[in-house]
């Protein structure tokens, strides 16, 4: 999960624009890794480290959804 944590806060970190922002995706192994923990979480239940990992995950994907809105209000005053 760190992959992930560590995709997004080197985008924050690069110095994006709002149409950066709007756009942005994880990358597939990123997506994959989140996918398979919400699958193991239904299924059979996480270490509580795993659980950890996906908490702070959709608390940064909530960010980045609310970042995406204020960049495309942005982009739609422009």
């Amino acid at each position: 999960m760190t992959r992930v944590y560590d995709e997004i806060i080197n985008f924050i970190a690069g110095g994006s624009s709002p149409t950066q922002v709007a756009e942005f995706q994880p990358s597939e192994e990123a997506r994959e890794q989140v996918a398979d923990l919400l699958d193991r979480q239904k299924k059979s239940g996480l270490s509580p480290e795993e659980n950890a990992d996906l908490g702070r995950y959709l608390a940064l994907e909530h960010l980045m959804r609310m970042a995406k809105a204020r960049a495309r209000q942005r982009l739609g005053h422009e």
